[in-house]
């Protein structure tokens, strides 16, 4: 081995050796998620698993689990994963009746919004709003389960636990569009969903947490989902790798507006450690360097029956008669045209935890 490849290894057993160390000094009580679908994991199904919710049938969580957990995806999500980096159980669902929340509890539930629902009666978009679960929704579960979590002593416990406050803003911006209204119509209503963000996050900091995840939302012009609904023979409505550019511009404003607000929030919270993570960034570098993460297809879908270029069709989704997977989900970026895969997940919280896509990184020394 030359001086310089010498070197090189050298340096990459100290960076591990260094992120091991910053692990095993960094524990937790526990870790408390909010949020959708994206970490969901198994609210929408505590009262049982209605045949006619897509993600509870095969061949959801087949690649971890075995068999759907109502998770959407093929097997473990986001928070699946930052549990087992700090030695914790997955997250039950808040809404289960025998579950110890002493380690953490799941207050995501698919569908979720960071508005009310009286925000989307008065834009006459009730009827795409399918599950009522916005953030005070969860901020009330939360507030349920923590006296038998910690009882009278909450801030000493919910100081040492990690919170990951989203994503929100996702399904916002879903009922908006496929409500008929366009990019531009919904970017206007920004600035009131990033104050309800915000909003919550400061009712959880005086409730005592103090390390708090806030994801931005994703590059949503790249999901075949939106690729194939509001795809165009235009190519002018396409970048250079081939997204949707007026949905992802609707994303990068939201996420330029939550950091901006994040960063008052940390400016206004010296004692907490409150963290940016950059979904959209993330995902977006899997789009553009695939191979660089064991991925061979980014804009098709592994789980679908709709053929074509993103192998999508919405009246055919996943876990649909008629659907299948594809024979290695982590050679996929998207699971299920809405989705990302396990493999996908995994990479994402690798960056959350030691950078490059969390502000600062989850993992500190």
């Amino acid at each position: 081995m030359g001086r310089q490849s010498w070197l090189a290894a050298a340096v990459v057993v100290v960076w591990a050796a260094m992120v091991a160390a910053a692990a095993a000094a960094q524990k937790y009580n526990a870790v408390y998620n909010f949020g959708d679908s994206i970490t969901d994991t198994g609210n929408l199904c505590t009262n049982g698993k209605p045949s006619q919710i897509t993600f509870t049938q095969p061949p959801y969580g087949q690649t971890y689990f075995g068999s759907p957990t109502c998770r959407c995806c093929d097997g473990r999500v986001l928070v699946d994963f930052l549990c087992s980096k700090f030695g914790l159980p997955f997250l039950p669902p808040s809404k289960s009746t025998s579950a110890d929340f002493k380690k953490g509890a799941n207050m995501a539930i698919t569908g979720a919004t960071a508005m009310d629902a009286n925000f989307f009666r008065s834009l006459g978009l009730s009827d795409k709003i399918w599950n009522n679960g916005p953030i005070s929704f969860q901020i009330q579960w939360f507030q349920q389960i923590s006296s038998s979590v910690c009882g009278s002593n909450c801030k000493s416990y919910l100081a040492n636990s990690l919170f990951v406050f989203g994503e929100f803003g996702g399904n916002d911006y879903n009922a908006m569009l496929f409500g008929g209204y366009s990019a531009d119509q919904a970017s206007t209503y920004t600035p009131q969903i990033v104050d309800t963000i915000s909003n919550g996050i400061e009712k959880l900091i005086a409730m005592g947490a103090v390390d708090v995840v806030i994801p931005g939302v994703l590059p949503i012009g790249c999901f075949p989902i939106y690729l194939t609904i509001y795809g165009t023979s235009s190519s002018s409505d396409y970048d250079s790798l081939g997204c949707l550019k007026k949905f992802n511009d609707l994303s990068t404003n939201h996420n330029n507006q939550l950091k901006s607000k994040i960063s008052a929030l940390q400016t206004k919270y010296k004692s907490a450690r409150i963290m940016y993570a950059d979904f959209y960034s993330g995902v977006y570098d899997m789009v553009r360097n695939p191979g660089s993460y064991g991925f061979s297809t980014v804009f098709e879908t592994c789980c679908g029956s709709g053929g074509g270029k993103y192998n999508y069709n919405n009246n055919a989704r996943c876990g649909m008669s008629g659907a299948s997977a594809c024979s290695n989900p982590a050679s996929h970026l998207s699971w299920d045209g809405i989705h990302l895969t396990e493999a996908a997940y995994k990479q994402i919280t690798d960056g959350w935890l030691n950078g490059p896509y969390c502000s600062p990184a989850i993992l500190h020394s």
